[in-house]
């Protein structure tokens, strides 16, 4: 903002603090000039009368300062009051401690004897609680330039509006608000201003009347609290308990008017119609054969085009799940179960839905009916994100139970496989079907491997990365992936943070968005991935999430493709929603992507516009140790040495299928299997002290003891015995556990003939 005349600099600011002081500087000068006087030393006094004299320069100083100041605030002050002077509404002039500087006529006019020397004084006999209202507009007016608010008072509705002339220097003006119902010839409703804690600010003349006189809270009027909007009350006034229709408006700051209608069972006015033509209310009045008889201003914006005379109620909105014409007929009878309902308005241009209560009254004898309305879009939108969310996680642990019974299935049909494959060579007419069933149970677990990811269940194994090395080694593939008429590209923050994330699904992530990008542009275009730093310094909120403040690593894959629309932008991480044909996704990509990158501790958004684009926004922890940590290599990385067939294993599986495809395997490798159907079985064939166990190989989930149990009981009488643990379930639902468990490794399933044994073998050597 300019320095205004009103805005002094900073020497002068200095200047009119130091003038406050001037009397003290002054007696220091004099004090330094006795000082002298005395002094027998020819050079402390010359030193005491120079610290004097520049004393009394500086005085003189910050009085010229002070001066020329105060005269230029006169002559900026001049030039308001001339600017102000003519003005119509009250208008006027403060300093920032709210000192009125000066004031026009109509100011005088308007607060004649009321006129005080602050502000908040002057509007104390105007509205309730001056001394707030003045420092809440100020406090923005210092933010933005200028700020206004409008309030009801006894004598009307005003508008207080200040402006920032300088950094101690502000305008006020109050002006008056014309209400078309006040306006209007007839009866004015009854109207209640309640603030947060409910109590009463201000009631109208008629509400006064209609309650038999001021009443402080409102828990004075109604026996029974909240009062709910567009519901019949009992209210306790001047004739006894009345009962009227309340209406609510929001007014602003927590704020709220409460309009009093009548209920529906008093005869209404021929011309009382017009009342509520202003009213800040949708209201509508329909015949009991559901034809759109009249209606207010509010309700035609709320409705749209659509609303006309004689239109049927059902050609606006729907979602009743039965004729509205059996509604209406039923409210004018006096049978309904209820008289609101919450009902889609058929607008084209976007989804609203509406709070219907209907009223009934009589009208020359002829019943009708008044519908209140209020917009309950936010309502419904909350509702159904509720929904989704209870959906999502319902969907997330299903996939978790099913995905370790498809495991146990999928270990016994791949198993199997395996085994028949080891009879069979490439001539033989059965081994192309073998490899087709072999393929397809790999398909599958592949899928419940998805379903796990969404669902934040599999077993990941984070290591430190550096997304810039990630990408340049995914590049090659990806360019691959997205053909010759899409180009992508690359563009990093010259300085990137380690992350701590899984390799392997990180690179699944990346594939599935830029598959998704170059399905968005069948006819071309660019796909760009940028990755760059971001230091959040408050918490981000969309989309119903907050980024807690922090360090981040952001990856951006964006297209210039067809866009995703707004009713689907929401459902894109749901598992198995998909916009492709049949045949062409499974649906599960985005919400595999979206279960890893939670899982890893970060967040995905995404933006997009029907036409121009999307965007895909990854947010990654950045990695705050000091010293990197180096990937600990996966053990099946290094084949153990030496041969199979000299070790006795222990064998506990409950899945009949899966233990006897495990103990086929493991016999054909030349071991010695002995075999168990629960972990009591297994202790009571571990009770013969002559048995020689090298190895235990153990489902983790069982019926009576769990796997770890049985193992920890095991390992107290035979300390050396090296375990497997197997498992439908990720290893991070018990990995606490087996990091108890000492030389114990974990196979997750569906693991195929070679998993299984090369892991015993290295658990052996």
């Amino acid at each position: 903002m300019p320095r205004s005349a009103f805005t002094p600099s900073r020497l002068t600011r200095f200047a009119l603090q130091a003038q406050r002081r001037l009397g003290t500087l002054v007696l220091i000068a004099v004090l330094f000039g006795v000082l002298a006087l005395a002094s027998p030393d020819l050079l402390a006094r010359q030193a005491l009368f120079a610290a004097s004299a520049a004393l009394i320069v500086l005085c003189g100083v910050l009085v010229l300062l002070a001066r020329r100041h105060r005269r230029r605030n006169a002559q900026a002050l001049s030039v308001l009051n001339e600017f102000t002077h003519r003005d119509a509404s009250p208008t006027l002039v403060t300093d920032g401690e709210g000192d009125v500087l000066s004031v026009n006529m109509a100011a005088r006019k308007r607060f004649d004897k009321d006129l005080e020397d602050t502000i908040t004084g002057t509007l104390q006999t105007t509205v309730a609680n001056p001394g707030g209202i003045v420092f809440r507009l100020k406090t923005r007016a210092d933010l933005e330039g200028s700020a206004r608010e409008d309030m009801v008072t006894r004598k009307g509705h005003i508008r207080l509006a200040v402006h920032q002339a300088g950094t101690d220097t502000y305008i006020w003006r109050l002006e008056d608000v014309p209400t078309a119902a006040g306006t209007q010839e007839g009866p004015v409703l009854p109207m209640i201003l309640v603030g947060r804690t409910n109590a009463v600010l201000y009631m109208n003349d008629q509400a006064r009347k209609l309650a038999g006189g001021r009443v402080r809270t409102l828990d004075r009027l109604f026996d029974r609290l909240p009062v709910i909007p567009g519901t019949v009350c009992e209210l306790t006034g001047a004739d006894g308990t009345t009962r009227v229709l309340v209406s609510e408006v929001e007014a602003g700051a927590g704020r709220r008017a409460l309009f009093l209608l009548p209920p529906g069972s008093e005869m209404m006015p021929r011309d009382g119609w017009e009342v509520f033509q202003d009213l800040p209310v949708p209201l509508l009045k329909v015949s009991p054969e559901g034809e759109i008889e009249a209606y207010n201003r509010l309700s035609a914006g709320l409705i749209g085009n659509a609303l006309t005379d004689k239109v049927h109620l059902s050609d606006l909105m729907e979602g009743l799940g039965r004729p509205i014409t059996d509604w209406l007929k039923e409210t004018v009878a006096g049978r309904a179960a209820q008289q609101s309902e919450f009902l889609r308005l058929k607008r084209t241009d976007k989804e609203v839905f509406v709070q219907v209560t209907l009223n009934r009254i009589t009208e020359e004898g002829r019943p009708a009916l008044i519908a209140v309305l209020n917009d309950a879009t936010e309502l419904k939108s909350l509702e159904a994100q509720f929904v989704q969310s209870q959906k999502m996680q319902a969907i997330g642990q299903l996939a978790g139970g099913v995905a370790h019974d498809f495991n146990n299935l999928l270990t016994a049909i791949s198993g199997h496989c395996d085994l028949l494959l080891l009879r069979h060579d490439q001539g033989d007419p059965d081994f192309s079907d073998l490899v087709q069933i072999n393929q397809n149970a790999n398909r599958a677990a592949a899928l419940v491997g998805q379903l796990l990811a969404f669902s934040r269940k599999q077993t990941l194994r984070p290591e430190t990365l550096d997304m810039r090395d990630t990408l340049a080694d995914l590049t090659h593939l990806l360019n691959r992936l997205v053909g010759e008429k899409v180009m992508l590209t690359l563009s990093h923050d010259p300085v990137l943070h380690p992350i701590r994330a899984d390799k392997r699904q990180l690179e699944q992530v990346l594939m599935n968005l830029v598959v998704n990008a170059r399905d968005a542009m069948p006819q071309g275009g660019e796909i760009r991935i940028i990755t760059e730093c971001t230091d959040l310094t408050e918490p981000l909120e969309r989309d119903r999430v907050s980024v807690p403040p922090g360090k981040y690593v952001t990856v951006q894959v964006a297209d210039d493709g067809v866009g995703i629309a707004a009713d689907k932008l929401q459902k894109v991480f749901e598992p198995f929603f998909t916009t492709k044909r049949t045949g062409e996704g499974t649906g599960l990509g985005l919400s595999t992507a979206y279960g890893i990158i939670k899982q890893t501790g970060g967040y995905i958004f995404v933006d997009s516009t029907l036409g121009a684009g999307t965007c895909f926004t990854l947010y990654f922890p950045v990695l705050e140790e000091a010293e990197p940590i180096t990937p600990q290599p996966r053990k099946s990385a290094a084949k153990a040495s030496g041969k199979h067939g000299d070790g006795v294993i222990l064998l506990v599986e409950d899945e009949a299928p899966v233990r006897a495809f495990a103990s086929r395997a493991l016999r054909l490798r030349g071991y010695t299997v002995l075999e168990a159907d629960s972990a009591e079985s297994a202790l009571k064939t571990l009770e013969d002290e002559s048995l020689n166990i090298d190895v235990f190989v153990t489902d983790v989930v069982m019926p009576g003891m769990d796997g770890p149990s049985w193992v920890r009981e095991a390992l107290k009488e035979r300390p050396g015995v090296r375990v497997v643990f197997v498992s439908g379930y990720a290893e991070d639902s018990f990995g606490e556990t087996q990091m108890k468990i000492p030389n114990s490794v974990f196979l997750p399933k569906p693991f195929s003939l070679s998993d299984l044994t090369d892991t015993v073998h290295e658990q052996l050597h």
